[in-house]
């Protein structure tokens, strides 16, 4: 399935879109940890932090279907072909983020559960040993993965705007502001 994604007000929708993998990575890294490492949040955000999640998952593969239009349409130059190199490799923190939040929701949830269930039930559910186990386990991934991922956009976004705004610039005042019309 190939999207068309050109142009919106005459600007390549790619330059759009990015904006908001700029946005929901670093928020949706920044919510998993958060997640992960205070189960009250975790409870509270609910089936928010793994739709957020979703969201910027599926965000990824259009910012990028929009950046391959973009780059057959722009002179290749070694900076626009190491922003479209660094961009290919998002997809895969941002699944982990998805992942990782999913299993922080799902946990929780569980959890809460778990409390809520007669004092029977309870015998057969995990030791407070291995629940936190899993939570320090969690909280290092989410952690890991939430760096990954907002290092990934910084690099992609620095590199993106290096072949967009290369010679595009003078570094002295030209002088001529534009609005004395």
């Amino acid at each position: 399935m190939s999207l068309s994604l050109s142009l919106v007000n005459g600007l390549p929708v790619h330059v759009l879109i990015v904006h908001f993998v700029i946005v929901l990575v670093p928020l949706s890294a920044l919510a998993v940890v958060v997640g992960a490492t205070w189960p009250g949040a975790a409870r509270r955000m609910g089936i928010v932090l793994p739709a957020l999640a979703l969201v910027t998952l599926a965000s990824v593969p259009v910012a990028a279907e929009a950046g391959e239009w973009l780059e057959e349409h722009v002179d290749s130059n070694p900076l626009v072909r190491r922003h479209a190199e660094l961009g290919d490799g998002l997809l895969p923190w941002a699944a982990g983020l998805f992942l990782l939040a999913t299993a922080v929701w799902w946990t929780n949830r569980r959890s809460a559960a778990a409390q809520a269930a007669p004092a029977e039930g309870r015998a057969r559910s995990a030791s407070p040993r291995s629940a936190l186990v899993v939570r320090v386990v969690a909280a290092v991934l989410s952690v890991g993965v939430a760096a990954g991922a907002v290092v990934d956009v910084y690099r992609i976004g620095d590199s993106g705007a290096k072949a967009a705004w290369q010679d595009g610039f003078s570094r002295t005042a030209t002088g001529d502001r534009g609005d004395n019309d």
